[in-house]
């Protein structure tokens, strides 16, 4: 009995007059005018283009920076080399060689591979791999990242610039707007990074891109059927229907099992060298150069037994030498222009999302960093550049990368290093590259397409998220079925559906308190928390009170309070007398919430109960004063609090306990 009068001592609340409020809670009507879009849009435009001292203040003195040490901070951004140059050692230079060589060792033949799978001549794949990393070297904050063509991305120009030029028909046509959705995705993501609109690449959520990037795998893995089988008929759909209809009829045709042996032969031989990396730590240089290992050694097989001449397939010809320009092959105006700057935002979003989601995986075991909006900057000015010397979508590529920091990478240097040992590669020995089988080109791609499923990460989903699994599965069956941007739209809607869902119907929660603590929270949550019979506290957890869940919010409210009255009437119990409406999680809110607002004050007015409103959000509070909400409750009923308010409330009734 003693330590129930003790905590009943320890909540009796004082007599209160609301005209006495406690000066905290008159910060909430005081409160300065929030910024407006204008201001907001200014902001965004000012720090992109004013950055700031590494800082982020403005000098040691707390003086404005000079004009030059304000170029230098500028430059600084723009170029990170300046920044990190200056202390750069020949220790890292030495392990940044090493890097850059066993990850050219990698980067040529899957250059070449995804050439193929991009439907160009295999040195396009080869200039992907000299003029974008030498780019994104001098502007790039990941120092392990490995830029070059990619399969996925391979895959998506491949499959939807030629719905609009085929490549078998006019090859010249679809070069040409390869090299122009380069452009325009370049352009987008420089874009991207200079307003700050990294939140662009968020609307693919982790969950989409997971069965999105599994679903690929599959398409790309059929695909490669051609090459493996030699097939010289093969659709030009994507999707795993038309694959298998494309083998099967092929199958009718002669075909050479020489091709068969080799591609399965020298898979097998890659995935055993990937096992033996994997389990012995210092043997990971091994699966680094077993695919080039695989192209020497085929190729000189298929040269010394001129299998070629019985129906095994061979690259041929290998244009060598410097990038050629591409600058006035690019078709920013005409009849194509519209289908390139679709398939290039596609395209620059995809490859945004793989190389940043790659960098921050390797900068957090590192321990640094990664400055997104430098990284969209730096990949756009790659694909930009790219696009001028002949070069398709590049991007950061896990496998490659994940080479790259076993081989004990520094720096950006290695992908310089990369770059200059192909471009050298390019000058000596394409020549060497005639008879090449395309069967190794499919295995080579083949044995990088495991680590794109990741069937660990589908199950987590599906433990943890059932609306998030069920976006990553209509990813994979969109793309597995349909084709990439189905795969893509399926993705995209089944989030926005999400988000439209959980928007439409947010959470309205009943408050309780913690006996002895002035803590409120939800009762569901927590039923050791308690209820005043005399206040209902209502909390909305949503971010913006807007005309897609208002109705929904009134509603609800109104039919709790109902609730109530009709049952503090049958059992003869005290009578609500006020509503606390904890706005704390209300960030803004439009003419639809305001109205919802004063259409719940109403109904409150009717039935003899008080309205309170507590901590309402920065924007809401300024909207709500301007729209005479504020008003219309009273100023002396907005509290910065749930507990003011409820203290108010009880006060106001002539209760002297808050009562649990």
């Amino acid at each position: 009995m003693e330590d129930t009068a003790a905590v009943e001592t320890s909540v009796t609340v004082s007599a209160f007059d609301v005209s006495r409020r406690p000066d905290t809670a008159r910060l909430v009507l005081s409160s300065p005018k929030p910024p407006g879009v204008r201001e907001e849009i200014i902001g965004v435009v000012r720090k992109a283009f004013h950055p700031t001292t590494a800082s982020g203040a403005a000098g040691a003195a707390g003086r404005p920076p000079s004009r030059w040490g304000w170029a230098l901070t500028a430059l600084q951004s723009v170029f990170p080399v300046l920044q990190w140059g200056r202390s750069y050692s020949f220790k890292s230079f030495r392990s940044d060689v090493m890097a850059g060589l066993t990850l050219a060792s990698l980067g040529i033949p899957q250059s070449i591979g995804y050439a193929n799978l991009a439907k160009l001549d295999p040195q396009y794949g080869l200039y992907t791999s000299v003029v974008p990393p030498l780019i994104y070297a001098v502007m790039g904050t990941s120092r392990e990242i490995a830029i070059g063509p990619v399969a996925v991305v391979s895959l998506l120009l491949s499959s939807m610039v030629s719905k609009i030029v085929d490549p078998a028909a006019d090859p010249a046509t679809y070069r040409a707007l390869v090299f122009t959705v380069t452009f325009l995705a370049g352009v987008f993501q420089v874009s991207f990074g200079l307003f700050r609109l990294g939140f662009l690449v968020d609307f693919l959520s982790h969950a989409a891109i997971v069965g999105f990037m599994a679903g690929a795998a599959i398409v790309i893995g059929m695909q490669q059927l051609k090459g493996l089988l030699g097939l010289s008929h093969f659709t030009n759909n994507t999707d795993i229907v038309s694959v298998i209809k494309a083998v099967c009829s092929a199958l009718r045709d002669p075909w050479h099992p020489g091709n068969f042996f080799i591609g399965c032969s020298f898979l097998i031989f890659i995935l055993s060298t990937r096992f033996i990396g994997r389990r012995y730590k210092k043997l990971f240089w091994l699966s680094a150069i077993a695919p080039l290992l695989s192209v020497v050694l085929s190729t000189a097989a298929v040269y010394a037994t001129r299998v070629d001449k019985h129906g095994v397939k061979i690259i041929q010809e290998v244009h060598a030498g410097l990038n050629p320009s591409s600058a006035k092959q690019l078709r920013l105006n005409g009849p194509y222009t519209v289908e390139c700057a679709k398939t290039a935002i596609i395209c620059a979003v995809i490859a945004l999302a793989e190389a940043i989601a790659v960098g921050r995986s390797f900068s957090s075991i590192r321990g640094y960093k990664l400055d997104g909006n430098k990284e969209m900057i730096a990949m756009g000015f790659s694909n930009v550049a790219g696009s001028l010397s002949s070069c398709y979508v590049a991007t950061g590529s896990f496998s490659r990368t994940a080479v790259n920091f076993s081989a004990g990478a520094r720096s950006t240097v290695s992908n310089i290093v990369m770059a200059v040992t192909v471009f050298i590669a390019l000058e000596l020995f394409m020549k060497s590259l005639y008879y090449t089988p395309i069967a190794v080109l499919a295995s080579i791609i083949l044995s990088a397409l495991p680590g794109l499923i990741d069937i660990k990460e589908a199950l987590s989903i599906w433990k943890v998220d059932k609306m998030d699994f069920l976006t990553c599965l209509g990813a994979f069956l969109g793309v597995l079925f349909g084709s990439v941007e189905i795969g893509l739209a399926v993705a995209l809607a089944i989030s926005f559906a999400k988000i439209i869902i959980q928007s439409i119907r947010p959470q309205v929660e009943v408050l309780g308190r913690l006996q002895g603590t002035s803590i409120f929270c939800s009762i569901r949550q927590y039923p050791v928390a308690c209820r005043m019979p005399s206040v209902l506290t209502i909390r909305i957890d949503t971010s913006f009170l807007c005309f897609i869940n208002s109705t929904f919010i009134k509603e609800r409210i109104v039919e709790w309070v109902r609730e109530e009255v009709e049952t503090s009437e049958e059992k003869a119990r005290e009578r609500v007398q006020s509503v606390v409406l904890d706005m704390s999680n209300v960030v803004n809110i439009d003419t639809s919430g305001i109205s919802a607002l004063g259409e719940i004050h109403k109904e409150l007015a009717s039935l003899d109960i008080q309205m309170a409103i507590a901590s309402p959000g920065w924007q809401a509070i300024q909207k709500m004063k301007m729209a005479g909400v504020v008003d219309r409750i009273g100023g002396d009923w907005i509290f910065l609090t749930v507990g003011e308010a409820v203290e108010a409330c009880v006060t106001l009734h002539k209760g002297t306990v808050l009562e649990c």
